[in-house]
């Protein structure tokens, strides 16, 4: 692997594909970690802008995600760079949104709730309580499709990268995601608006 010295250039950099600056970045070279940034943060934030509709909510989202690529550079599993960013998107972008649905439903519920000193602790309760019922829900899930969510939605794998590792078909990794989702919505149905957004941003 090649090796970025300090008089490295931006031109240099940009020779490197994606699998050279994914081995540099799991051995903490910050140029190669500032390369990726520069590839694919526009096209990221583009993505993230038509998924959220705001700017502003688009930078955190994008932010955030290279926040995480960073801290775990070391356990990523990357095999194709460009899909793993754009996956890890998808799942930043349905977190943002549930976390807005979530501080919009307790607002209906009771419209003087967030005047109140106490109201950051009152959100973060109800995204506490969600997160419990989506970790009870995933536990009721049949081990196949649990293990094929577990891989789409924590290790942000490709449908692809499922079915190789698990040694099925991608029909069959589309089926236990499918599946995964019907059953989420059955026992998420206490949590339904939520539930809803996140079925139409996975499909």
């Amino acid at each position: 692997m090649r090796v970025l010295s300090s008089t490295s250039t931006a031109a240099t950099l940009a020779t490197w594909d994606n699998d050279e600056l994914v081995r540099a970045l799991a051995q903490d070279d910050e140029k190669a970690f500032a390369e990726i940034y520069e590839r694919y943060w526009q096209p990221l934030h583009q993505q993230a802008v038509r998924k959220l509709g705001r700017h502003e909510d688009a930078e955190e989202v994008v932010q955030d995600l290279f926040v995480t690529l960073w801290n775990k550079r070391h356990t990523a599993n990357i095999q194709q760079l460009d899909s793993y960013l754009f996956s890890a998107l998808k799942y930043k972008v349905i977190d943002c949104v549930r976390a807005q649905l979530v501080r919009k439903t307790y607002a209906a519920s009771s419209p003087n709730r967030f005047n109140a000193p106490n109201c950051c602790t009152e959100e973060t309760v109800a995204a506490t309580d969600l997160t419990q019922a989506l970790d009870a829900s995933l536990r009721n899930l049949p081990d196949h499709s649990r293990e094929v969510f577990r891989l789409s939605r924590q290790e942000h794998q490709s449908v692809p990268e499922i079915a190789a590792r698990l040694q099925v078909s991608p029909k069959t990794v589309e089926y236990h995601l499918s599946r995964s989702l019907r059953l989420l919505r059955a026992y998420l149905r206490d949590f339904l608006v939520v539930g809803l957004a996140l079925v139409q941003l996975y499909n």
